[in-house]
Parts: C-alpha cells; structure tokens; sequence
C-alpha cells in the first residue's frame, strides 16, 4: 500500500488542462466498438478503470491500436463481436460491467463478468432486471456479480427505472441498438445523457421524448468517428474545490466537459459563496466543452440534498463544507454506500482524522467548518477519498499522510502531477 505526505502551502494559480472523461471514455470504446470502420479517440481517460473497458473488448476481438496519443479502435459492427475465452475482469469498474451486460445480452454467446472484491460488493440487481425486460438471460450472485450472460435475441419494451442512473440507462441503449422494435427508457429523474447524445450525433436511431426519457431503435452499426475527449469534470471537482478553499489561489481548467449533468456540484459552490464561472468554447459531438474558472472566496455552510447528476461529488463537497463557515447537511445520499466504498463512513472518517466536526446520519453527513490539522488517512481503496483527503491537506495545520494511494490510478493517474504543477505556479 502506498502513501504520499502533503504538505500544506500556498495558493494554486495556472490554467491546466485535464485526462479526457472518464464516463465518455468508457461510451466511446463501446461505440467505437461497434461501429462501421476505424475511430479515432484522443485524450482517452487514463485510469484503470477505462483501460478495463477497453481489455475487456479486447477480450471480445476488437482491436485497439494506439498511435501517437490517440486510440484507434477497429469496429464492424454488433456482429464481429465474439465470444471471450475466459472471464471478463472488469476490475473496480462498475460501468464497464453494467454497461457490457447490455451490450453482449444481445449477441450470440456467452460470457461471464467479474470484479474486484470491492466490485463484487456493488448492486448489479438494478442493471440486471431492466434488462430482463428486454428477454436478457443473466444470472447473478443474489444480486452481484459474477454475472453470466448467455446472449441471444432482445425485444424492445418500455422500461420505468426505479432510480435514476446513467449507467442502468446506457446499458439499455446498448441492448436496445440490437433489439427488434423500440426500447423505450423512462427514469424518476434526468441522469447522465453522455450515451444518448453521443448516439444522435452518430446517427442512431436515437430521440430524447424529455429529459427523463429516451427511445432508441434498432441499428446493425453506427457511423465510424473521430474524438477528441473533453477533460473529466469530475475530476475538475477536486481541483476547483482546491482553488475554492486555500486563500490566494486562482485556477483556469481548460478544454472541460460542460454538460449540465456533470457539472451540477458548481451550483452547490456557488450556493455556499463559490466565485465560479464557466464559458462554453465549443461543442463536441453533442457534448459542451470549454472552460472553469475558480477563485478562493470564504465559503458559508448549505444543505446539499443528493442528485444523480452530484453524487460522485458529494465527498469533495463535504470537504468544502469543512472550510465552511457554520454548518452544511448531506441529505438523500444513501446512494453514497455502494460505491467503491461505503463513502458516507469513510467520508465522516476522512473529514474526522483532520478534526473537523462531523456526524453521519442513515442517508448523508452534517459537517461543521472550521480549521483543520494534519492528519493520517486511509483511503480505503476508494480513489475519491484519497483526493479528498489530498485538496483537504492543502490548507491544514501540518503534514498530510494519505495510505492507499494508488487508488488515486483507478480515475485519475496524474492528478499528483496536476497538482504539483499549480502549487509550483504560485
């Protein structure tokens, strides 16, 4: 297990640009994947967890080629697809396996997934009987994976998700692109739309009937294309709390994703007193890309309730909520203990190590703001929490020892680096 020390300094200033996103990353290869030619994907994410995705259609026959920075990857269609030899481990990665339940539900073979402990952990149920409805054959591990998919023929229904989840609703859309007749996916509530628009601006039979409803047709291959990845805003989140929280600093995130659905924690740092802009440069099939520009301000403490589009972030916001003035309220984020970890206890504990004032409730946290000291933390496993625990460091009393740091690799490789460079800017 690894450790790095922080030592706490001065203020972060310099424009930086980010790994390209890991949500789109994982989309991208799978479409790529099945589409009519040779794409060609630029600034692909470099965690683990995207690199799983892409071995894993490795595994299937489809040949990934990297050139000069880029990623061409090698796609006839849903039929040159084949069976995999052994198990598909898909790691830590739980849209890699929701995501390639949907795809292989609708080809002709047989294929086992697997995961990491943590992974083997996480609820596969949620993506498992929405595709059922479909006539997908998986079995599960009361609910887990492994998951066995014995592939065949899909017939397009209309499906009522009981949560709204990206993930659950691309796996959809990736069965749905092979079923007879439509499939219709409605959720509770608007959820990351990175697949469906990544569709439309391909071609596919793809029509958003509103925000927490899609429909997609039948198609035998999508168009062949070319990609340049927007930077990752969510791991812009830890950058842009980072600037946020430690006086003096002043940081421009470059060439960022700007879709609505990923950018929602803004308006939580604008609500707690955040001077945070965002200017949209251009748009990349179908998806807004451009620039964050953050500057530290004294933050004042607000009730944070959870949305799909802001619980990836809710750690880092809690660590927001520490530098606070008064008291900030994590609501409705029950959702927090399935992730890579159990991210409610391992939050409290993060924030706790540091001295901050914090309790957990059954669905979220009550953290009060104040200053911190240097601390000891365990990550965990849970890269979130080791970054966390990272921009928290910065503006502690002493030195910062974070254990489990390789966790950081499973999103976000370079962050140390990332960050290094803006102290050194200062």
């Amino acid at each position: 297990m690894s450790r790095r020390v922080i030592d706490p300094g001065g203020p972060l200033r310099g424009r930086v640009r980010l790994p390209g996103c890991k949500g789109i990353s994982h989309r991208a290869l799978l479409l790529a994947s099945v589409a009519d030619g040779r794409s060609v994907l630029r600034n692909l994410a470099t965690g683990e967890d995207v690199a799983r995705t892409r071995t894993a259609l490795e595994a299937m026959g489809i040949e990934c080629i990297d050139t000069d920075g880029s990623v061409t990857v090698v796609g006839r269609g849903f039929d040159m697809i084949s069976e995999p030899d052994a198990p598909i481990d898909c790691g830590n990665s739980g849209t890699t396996m929701r995501m390639l339940a949907g795809l292989l539900s609708g080809r002709p073979l047989d294929a086992v997934l697997v995961g990491d402990e943590s992974l083997s952990r996480r609820p596969m149920g949620r993506v498992v009987e929405p595709l059922r409805r479909l006539g997908a054959r998986i079995d599960t591990t009361d609910g887990h994976a492994p998951l066995t998919i014995t592939g065949g023929v899909l017939v397009g229904a209309d499906v009522e998700l009981p949560m709204a989840s990206g993930q659950v609703k691309s796996a959809l859309l990736l069965a749905g692109l092979q079923a007879s007749g439509t499939t219709t996916v409605r959720e509770p509530a608007p959820s990351r739309d990175h697949t469906e628009r990544l569709l439309a601006a391909l071609g596919a039979p793809v029509t958003r009937i509103d925000d927490r409803t899609v429909r997609v047709g039948t198609i035998g291959a999508l168009d062949r294309f070319d990609y340049e990845i927007p930077g990752d805003a969510s791991s812009a989140a830890f950058l842009v709390v980072a600037a946020a929280t430690v006086p003096g600093s002043e940081v421009t995130i470059e060439g960022v994703n700007l879709n609505p659905q990923r950018i929602a924690y803004l308006d939580v740092l604008r609500t707690m007193g955040a001077d945070v802009t965002t200017t949209v440069v251009e748009e990349r099939l179908g998806e807004p890309v451009g620039e964050i520009a953050v500057r530290y301000t004294a933050l004042r403490g607000t009730t944070i309730a959870s949305t799909e589009g802001i619980v990836d972030e809710l750690p880092i916001l809690a660590v927001a909520a520490a530098t606070a003035t008064g008291t900030s309220e994590i609501v409705d984020a029950a959702e927090l203990r399935v992730k890579e970890s159990d991210r409610i206890t391992t939050t409290a504990a993060m924030l706790d190590a540091f001295g901050t004032e914090v309790r957990t409730t059954e669905d979220g946290l009550v953290v009060r703001g104040g200053p911190r000291r240097g601390a000891t933390v365990d990550s965990a496993g849970d890269h979130r929490i080791a970054m966390c625990a990272a921009v928290a460091a910065l503006a502690a009393d002493g030195a910062t020892t974070i254990g489990g740091w390789e966790a950081v690799d499973v999103s976000f490789p370079g962050f140390e680096s990332v960050l290094a460079t803006l102290r050194d800017a200062a």
